[in-house]
């Protein structure tokens, strides 16, 4: 049957419409996960009917029409698994609130199907995993439907200086579907912008330092980066385990919530004494936040964001700290390049060679010297030095000044947001994630702005990022930061700063800046 609803004030309401056999795909536009679950147990949408409309707009726009670039490869067997499923729905039997929705992966993450685990490198075209990540078989058994897998900047974000976010030698550049000459950052490119787009209801992407929170921001979605080891890394491509984590994007926080109730571990799951997407609905029990200040010069449209969330928490009785300046250490920032650098040289050729990629390509000596070999073809318009540096590292001679600066990464980034979050008792962090998209160029790579997610990355601190306006018709994002295992607090707050902001629209796929 096809939707005769769809859902508006954030999925909160149905509002019903006449819906006729020919226009199915306009009653689907902009679905939200809470509409999406009660079309599907009334009855009136089906598993089937929902991937057929996702598989229709990745056809009409990733290669073609906009040609966003965000997918990499689509499930042959989507629209099957959504037909069994449906199936499993008729019959009583329902796995999980995630039961019969599609969710597309990243491309560094193993799958047990037909679609390559690539990281976007040519050196891996075609390159088949044997088994799935447990995250991946986390979400099969939970009911989802892997719909397709994404591109990224490829080896997420760690091949080379002046890289260009959302390029990969195998997907291309994606592209923003906000302002298409803009980039989408990255490296969960493809997951953002499929999400942005409308070309799935639920994306994972994975995340070292910002490769969540920021393509979330500037793609004007939600985008989780959960508390270290609460999701597996098993299987994904690594860059440094002390870091690397997967979390859900979405276009609303009850969506992004979901997804994440069936990504985390039994361990992490048994921490919450409820589903994650109970604390959506629960008016936050807040005592103190910190609003950061410090980026209200360098991006103006922030300021009347934090003087409304300001106003809000002060008539609820909140305690207010306003910070005007925030800047980590710059030794932070060097110590966690070289822990980066150590753990990539460590967990990548591991990942290789448990994953059965091709002798010749399952070192780094191997993927440098095939790229090499093949140039532009596999370099596009940057280099290779991380992987050069990766190459050069001795894991032995190199592992006490290692040791050294993980313990000095960690400590710099908790001691600065425990500062706030231990000493002076907040309950959560607000501020900027990142500052707007910048212009796509091939020539001189990214043009960040400023972005803040390196803190809480570095410590393993729970984030959340949500929309909060624009500037012009580009979107900006706030994040929510919080101490390990706040993930509750920071989802309820998060939905209350959606609520308050309402900043979420319809990306318009705008050809060239006004």
């Amino acid at each position: 049957m096809l939707l005769c609803r769809r859902s508006v004030l954030l999925g909160a309401l149905l509002l019903l419409s006449a819906c006729s056999d020919d226009e199915p795909a306009e009653q689907l536009r902009w679905l939200d996960a809470r509409a999406a679950l009660s079309a599907l147990e009334q009855g009136e949408l089906s598993s089937a009917t929902l991937v057929s409309y996702y598989l229709d707009t990745i056809d009409r726009d990733n290669r073609q029409g906009h040609a966003l670039a965000a997918i990499i490869d689509v499930n042959a067997d989507a629209l099957a698994r959504a037909q069994v499923l449906d199936a499993e729905r008729a019959a009583g039997n329902i796995r999980s609130a995630l039961h019969g929705l599609p969710v597309v992966l990243k491309a560094n993450i193993a799958t047990a199907d037909d679609m390559p685990t690539s990281a976007g490198a040519l050196a891996l075209q075609g390159h088949l995993t044997d088994r799935d990540a447990p995250l991946v078989a986390q979400l099969r058994e939970a009911g989802a439907i892997i719909l397709a897998k994404a591109n990224l900047s490829e080896w997420a974000n760690f091949r080379g200086e002046n890289s260009i976010s959302g390029w990969s030698a195998l997907g291309g550049q994606t592209r923003n579907p906000h302002l298409l000459t803009h980039t989408p950052c990255g490296s969960s490119a493809g997951s953002a912008v499929a999400v942005a787009a409308d070309m799935t209801l639920l994306a994972v992407g994975t995340e070292t330092d910002g490769s969540i929170m920021c393509p979330a921001a500037i793609n004007g979605i939600v985008g989780i980066k959960p508390t270290r080891g609460s999701v597996s890394g098993e299987g994904i491509i690594p860059i440094a385990s002390a870091q690397d984590i997967a979390g859900p994007m979405a276009r609303h926080v009850f969506d992004a919530a979901l997804l994440l109730d069936a990504m985390l571990t039994p361990e992490a799951r048994s921490r919450f004494a409820r589903p994650l997407t109970y604390s959506v609905d629960q008016t936050p029990d807040l005592q103190k936040v910190v609003l950061v200040r410090a980026y209200d010069e360098r991006e103006p449209a922030f300021a009347p964001v934090f003087d409304q969330l300001s106003a809000m928490f002060e008539s609820r009785g909140v305690d207010v700290v306003q910070l005007t300046e925030w800047q980590p250490p710059r030794e932070m920032g060097a110590a966690e390049f070289e822990v980066l650098i150590y753990e990539f040289r460590r967990d990548l050729e591991q990942w290789l060679q448990d994953y059965g990629v091709a002798e010749d390509v399952n070192s780094f000596a191997g993927l440098v010297a095939f790229n090499n070999a093949r140039g532009e073809e596999a370099l596009g318009p940057f280099g290779q030095e991380y992987l050069e540096q990766a190459a050069a590292v001795d894991l032995d001679a190199d592992r006490a000044s290692y040791q050294a600066a993980l313990a000095s990464s960690r400590q710099l980034a908790e001691a600065m947001l425990n500062e706030f979050l231990q000493a002076e008792g907040a309950d959560a962090i607000i501020l900027p994630s990142y500052s707007k998209a910048w212009p796509i160029d091939p020539d001189s790579g990214d043009g960040f702005g400023f972005g803040t997610s390196g803190p809480a990355a570095i410590a393993g601190y729970p984030s959340v990022t949500v929309p909060a306006t624009f500037t012009g018709n580009l979107p900006l994002g706030i994040s929510v930061v919080g101490l390990p295992w706040s993930e509750p607090t920071l989802l309820s707050l998060a939905a209350e700063l959606e609520r308050e902001l309402d900043a979420w629209q319809a990306p318009q796929f705008v050809i060239a800046a006004p």
